[in-house]
């Protein structure tokens, strides 16, 4: 490919709408171009790049016994409403009416769908185990589309799909997929960790993985043992009690003045005590129920576990009116002691305090010398925090690390939840009908590359793994009036892609300054720079972008030693 000829528009400004690294670096190498809020149109470089991730994925996926389909797009509403996500998906579900006046839905993933076929055509055990996946695009109504293509409207995703006679089966198919990720995304060059994680709107009753490529910028939060293999999403992270009980004898209840003082930062300082010493009191609306939960002052709830917890489909902090409805009092004064008809949900390290500070569910007051016990009882008593950096690790005795993550694919163990809606069944080997037991399993192409980008670059723009490089070199004459350094260049352009290395050559009649900025700016690993030295010497220049290292070699042996290094590069990612 002529850089003359090829479509890659290169900006030198930071464009306004770009967030995060591997937008802006996507708009300036001219990888996309929006088309709308949380729609884009892939460039060829670009889409040079996710053809490599969706050849990656379609090689494990086969290997590990995929068949490859093609699912509508367009799904009919009865197949969610069987399964009864069409009125709980809540609005990222795009959906339309036909001219007949039919509820459809754009599928933002196809569970149901892959099921229908399914309960259609297996009849018997022996047509189990199945795995069927595709590659195509979903489309979610996103609230706040953001950070290109990280979070879209509409996406590229592999989802598959496995289907067994028994539980065993299920892990068996889980475990080959765990596999294959794994290997997936070693192959894309990337640092990932597979993190334990919450299922959400997919359901299901199994476990769950979440692939997350390790990026300061990204937008999911994870823990890990410094210790031992345990990693998971905040949201999942088990927490551990290793604390005992606060010391002191449970003195008198006191109610104490706090005029204008509500959050926790606010009375702590007031009342010179630590955040520690606080019952933290948040009021919930779960579903048509509203809660109170209680943590520490110091904590943070987590509100996936409490939304777990309570086996709610909306979970939400209750607005002010509602509080001061049911608890009479507004926010920041609210306290468990003397609560009636409203169920207490109190995270475990409650029960190890003592002489506890807590609202007084009056306005400008708070209660001090508040003992769980005595004073109040929940509920229920689980854990409902958030877990945070030196928190024991539930695995070994190790501590928990934060980190943050770009989530680019995800596991799950459906169980029946699917096959028992939609009546996916088989007969056994005793002529007795089964319900077919599911996982899912789904990477986001586009995330994958804009997740190897926010992890590989520098000032200068993009550093592509070489795997997955819209193209392995740049070839530049430095000198475009130069008729032997050009036929040099043409030459070894020419040279390299007989020898299965993906170059371009930059053939514009610009000056060498503007193409090693765009080099750079694009990401190609290699750059070949052939100048002066190479008409009056026969020398031409190797620089590779991930280091910065430049070497001379002898243009009659540039070929091989140029496809050696990319070879060894590529074969470094399938050990």
């Amino acid at each position: 490919m002529r850089v003359s000829e090829l479509l890659a528009p290169t900006l030198r400004e930071v464009p306004a709408e770009a967030e995060v690294v591997s937008h802006i670096l996507m708009l300036r190498a001219g990888m996309i171009r929006k088309s709308a809020s949380g729609v884009y149109a892939y460039l060829p470089l670009a889409y040079r790049a996710i053809k490599k991730v969706i050849r990656i994925i379609r090689e494990e996926m086969d290997k590990k016994g995929g068949q490859e389909l093609m699912l509508p797009v367009i799904q009919p509403a009865e197949l969610w409403m069987e399964s009864g996500r069409w009125h709980v998906y809540g609005e990222e579900l795009f959906r339309l009416k036909d001219r007949h006046g039919r509820d459809f839905a754009l599928g933002p993933t196809h569970e149901e769908i892959v099921t229908d076929l399914v309960r259609g055509e297996i009849r018997s055990y022996k047509q189990l185990p199945l795995l069927l996946y595709q590659i195509q695009n979903k489309y979610r109504d996103e609230r706040r589309p953001r950070f290109g293509l990280m979070r879209g409207r509409e996406f590229i995703m592999k989802d598959l799909y496995s289907f067994d006679k028994d539980p065993e089966g299920l892990d068996i198919s889980y475990r080959k997929m765990y596999e294959a990720y794994a290997r997936i995304f070693t192959r894309c060059g990337l640092q990932f960790r597979p993190v334990e994680a919450d299922p959400g709107a997919i359901g299901g009753t199994g476990g769950t993985h979440e692939f997350m490529v390790m990026a300061d910028s990204g937008e999911a939060a994870l823990v890990y043992c410094d210790s031992c293999s345990y990693a998971a999403n905040v949201e999942k992270a088990e927490s551990v009690i290793t604390e005992e009980k606060q010391p002191g004898e449970p003195q008198e209840i006191q109610e104490a003045a706090t005029p204008g003082v509500r959050t926790i930062d606010e009375v702590s300082a007031f009342l010179k005590m630590g955040p520690d010493r606080f019952i933290k009191s948040l009021v919930y609306r779960s579903d048509d129920e509203v809660v109170v939960a209680l943590v520490r002052g110091d904590r943070e709830i987590n509100e996936i576990k409490l939304q777990n917890v309570l086996g709610s489909v909306q979970l939400a902090l209750a607005e002010e009116r509602t509080v001061a409805e049911r608890t009479g009092v507004i926010p920041g004064y609210v306290g468990p002691v003397g609560l009636k008809n409203i169920r207490i949900i109190a995270d475990p390290e409650i029960n190890l305090m003592t002489n506890a500070v807590t609202g007084a569910n009056k306005p400008d007051s708070h209660l001090i010398n508040v003992n769980p016990g005595r004073d109040f009882k929940p509920d229920i008593t689980v854990d409902i925090r958030m877990v945070k950096a030196g928190d024991p690790c539930p695995r070994c005795p190790g501590q928990l690390v934060e980190a943050r993550g770009i989530e680019v694919g995800q596991v799950f163990k459906l169980g029946t939840k699917y096959s028992q809606a939609l009546g996916a069944r088989f007969l056994d080997e005793n002529g007795r009908e089964q319900l077919m037991v599911m996982g899912c399993y789904g990477i986001g192409v586009g995330r994958t590359v804009t997740a190897a980008i926010e992890q590989n670059n520098d000032a200068d723009g993009i550093i592509w793994p070489m795997p997955i490089a819209p193209y392995h070199a740049v070839v530049i004459p430095v000198s475009a009036k130069d008729t032997e350094q050009v036929r040099l260049a043409e030459s070894l352009y020419s040279s390299l892609w007989e020898q299965g290395v993906e170059t371009v050559i930059d053939d514009r009649n610009e000056r060498p300054g503007v193409k090693f900025k765009d080099a750079d700016l694009i990401g190609y690993p290699l750059r070949i720079v052939v100048g002066a030295k190479a008409v009056a010497e026969g020398i031409i220049e190797i620089r590779h972008r991930r280091t910065g290292n430049m070497q001379t070699v002898k243009y009659d042996g540039a070929v091989q030693m140029i496809r050696k290094i990319v070879e060894d590069e590529l074969s470094e990612s399938l050990k």
